[in-house]
């Protein structure tokens, strides 16, 4: 997938109970889908809990965020209460198939608590017409994008209008 570039559709239950899809987004500016290995995941508890507490930067900015997982409906749920992620839209149950198809790096367990089949993290930012801004993904847990670095990549993208990179 490269930028501008539409992006694979997504359609997916939310733990609120209601769904969630990626062409029936309407956001101002971008939307941000950010894909999380699961439960079993203390960084992933770390950097959800910091996109909780950084969800209003976001939504003034007109990003719309959502996490998603492989997790089941129970886990995402779990990870949700435990990890208090307030209003952070969570969805769950994402498939390998279309976890590979946003070209995402699956791992099986290795240990005990780590669910059979999950996908490593990416974040992605995508336009209002479905195409690919950016991206970022991960084969491995470390190393999370800063997310004051990525709000201030927001901004001087909107101040300066700059174009999606890299698509060639």
């Amino acid at each position: 997938m490269k930028p501008n570039q539409e992006v694979p559709q997504l359609d997916l239950n939310l733990i609120n109970g209601t769904r969630w899809e990626l062409s029936k987004q309407k956001p101002e500016r971008f939307m941000l889908v950010l894909f999380y290995r699961g439960l079993h995941c203390p960084i992933c508890k770390k950097q959800l809990k910091e996109f909780t507490s950084k969800l209003s930067d976001f939504e003034e900015r007109g990003v719309n965020v959502i996490a998603v997982s492989m997790d089941s409906e129970k886990r995402a749920k779990l990870s949700a209460e435990k990890w208090e992620t307030g209003n952070l839209p969570i969805a769950y149950e994402l498939t390998e198939d279309k976890a590979r198809e946003w070209g995402l790096y699956i791992s099986h367990a290795i240990k005990e608590g780590e669910p059979e089949v999950f996908s490593e993290p990416g974040l992605f930012l995508i336009n209002t017409d479905g195409t690919l801004y950016s991206s970022i993904i991960q084969t491995m847990p470390f190393a999370r994008p800063d997310l004051d670095g990525l709000l201030k990549g927001i901004d001087f993208i909107k101040k300066e209008e700059y174009p999606a990179r890299g698509g060639n």
